[in-house]
């Protein structure tokens, strides 16, 4: 009876260690929650543009880290400063793994935003952000290279001008690809989620 047992209790030792190799081998990895660039990962297109302390910013320096990129202006009465608090969020959310990871606020109003401008104004969200503009003749090209669509339009409000743009947030893995977007207020933990994605398959 005994024994009979023992071959009972292995069988069913068995059965479950094989139902577990199974559901490991067959497991779907874990998925986004941003949109997905389409493999193989376009490479994000290099740009340099002055700090407000007069040093120079290139993306590629960045390599290593995620980089969250966001094209926005100091005057914007509502998709910036919430962008740009949901990032501050995010940020607090990652914890010590934000020290992997960098806002960067690229302004899409030359006329009125300089980097030190800018850089005051993200420092009101986070002192770890970036915040750096240029020339209309520096940030065109980077316009175009991210498909950012700007449009000046006369208010009456105290905003002055308005400017609509595109409202993304584009993700550079670590190894400087493009890798994901998030659109105007994706969820703070599907961005928390995806980047804590992106470091653990180090990627």
């Amino acid at each position: 009876m005994d024994k009979k047992l023992a071959w009972v209790g292995g069988g069913i030792l068995m059965v479950v260690a094989a139902a577990a190799a199974l559901s490991l081998l067959f497991a779907k990895p874990p998925s986004f929650r941003g949109t997905l660039y389409a493999e193989p990962y376009p490479p994000a297109a290099d740009f340099a543009l002055t700090k407000a302390d007069g040093t120079e910013f290139r993306l590629s320096d960045q390599k290593g880290r995620v980089v969250l990129l966001f094209f926005g202006y100091i005057s914007c009465p509502d998709v910036c400063p919430t962008t740009l608090a949901e990032m501050k969020l995010v940020m607090e959310k990652l914890g010590d793994t934000s020290r992997d990871a960098q806002v960067v606020f690229v302004s899409v109003d030359p006329d009125r935003d300089t980097s030190e401008k800018m850089q005051a104004y993200v420092e009101h969200f986070n002192p770890s952000f970036l915040g750096v503009s240029g020339t209309i003749q520096e940030l065109e090209p980077i316009w175009k290279d991210y498909s950012i669509t700007r449009e000046a339009v006369e208010s009456d409000s105290a905003f002055g001008v308005i400017i609509n743009h595109t409202a993304r947030v584009f993700l550079v893995d670590p190894q400087g690809n493009m890798r994901l977007t998030f659109a105007y207020q994706t969820p703070v933990d599907d961005i928390v989620h995806d980047i804590r994605l992106i470091l653990e398959q180090g990627q």
